[in-house]
């Protein structure tokens, strides 16, 4: 099994010390995956910056404009109140989402059997008209549409487990059939969309899956969503890649959210998702880094997708389960729900 692994030095430059995404967060994923000797085991690509035509592929010209604008100051500069901009920023943004295109490229040509992008600043959030929640392109987007266009593949699966709700990655593909995007995050909290009856638009409409789940919900609630809406519809769609938008905020030390996923959820969540893959695309699946602001959290988190990608069985958690989650049943509402909002 060779798993691609997809990251750059430069990433740690866009920096706002104090800020919840900061450089630190990306140390503390490389340190776990050194320390554990995992790097070596992985084959470790370089990223190239994307193009402005790969970025206007997904995003609007004034958004550029914005990051270049940018990039003129000499000071750090609020985009807005969430996001930050240095100097810097939009250069290190190019590297982040040309990991990410680095990455699909290693799976798509055969290079590995799959791969993981450790990127950031994070990019779920950015639409195609605006920089916000801390990123500033689109990552997973922009090697979405990369995919489609230079490899010719006509079905993208793109999962966001991130616990905020990847409302840029649903805009960008809102109205697309070639993409289905499905979500599952804790409701009523940044930014404020990603509900059951956001499904899709035009020819894309039934290709966007929105599972928004209530604060204090544990393993078992992702697991019985996933089994019993992600799976099914995902086997319809039948996808030729799977790109997975993986943030480590739904655990439950999590300062930002409250939802009690514990890193052994995870781990299943993660493995469920290349179970998928090898059952749809030949096991064609690449993971991107998203949020998760407890270091040890988000670095162990990384440490077990690691493992899993590259065929191990070992699991690594400091922290254990919750100290309490609510059970299957009283996720049983929104299971129903979503089942009947898309036939399934």
């Amino acid at each position: 099994m060779t798993t691609a692994y997809v990251s750059d030095a430069r990433y740690i430059e866009h920096d706002f010390p104090g800020h919840a995404e900061h450089a630190g967060r990306i140390q503390a994923v490389w340190e776990q995956l050194e320390q554990q000797n995992i790097i070596r085991q992985l084959l470790q690509l370089p990223a190239t910056a994307v193009s402005d035509e790969q970025i206007l592929s997904m995003h609007a010209s004034r958004l550029l404009q914005r990051l270049n604008d940018v990039s003129l100051q000499d000071r750090t500069v609020r985009i807005d109140h969430d996001t930050y901009g240095l100097p810097v920023s939009l250069e290190i943004a190019r590297l982040a989402a040309g990991g990410v295109i680095a990455a699909v490229d290693a799976v798509l040509t055969g290079a590995s059997d799959n791969a993981m992008a450790i990127v950031r600043p994070p990019g779920h959030h950015a639409t195609p008209e605006r920089s916000m929640g801390f990123c500033l392109l689109n990552n997973i987007a922009i090697a979405a549409r990369h995919a489609l266009d230079r490899h010719g593949i006509n079905r993208i699966l793109i999962i966001d487990y991130d616990v905020h709700h990847g409302n840029g990655t649903q805009d960008v593909f809102y109205d697309d059939a070639a993409v289905m995007f499905v979500s599952l995050h804790q409701i009523d909290i940044y930014p404020g969309t990603g509900y059951l009856d956001e499904t899709g638009a035009g020819v894309g409409r039934g290709f966007t899956l929105n599972l928004p789940i209530a604060a204090g919900h544990g393993d078992g609630s992702y697991q019985a969503l996933f089994e019993q809406v992600v799976e099914p519809a995902a086997r319809r769609f039948n996808p030729e890649l799977m790109l997975i938008s993986a943030g480590f905020d739904a655990h439950w030390v999590d300062p930002l959210a409250s939802m009690r996923l514990s890193l052994r959820g995870y781990d299943w969540l993660a493995r469920r998702c290349m179970d998928l893959a090898e059952q749809l695309c030949g096991g064609k699946i690449v993971f991107v880094m998203e949020g998760g602001y407890d270091l040890p959290a988000l670095a162990h988190g990384w440490r077990n997708i690691a493992h899993a990608l590259l065929g191990q069985d070992a699991l690594s958690d400091p922290y254990g389960d919750a100290p309490s989650a609510h059970g299957r049943a009283t996720i049983a509402p929104l299971v129903e729900k979503a089942r009947q909002i898309h036939s399934l």
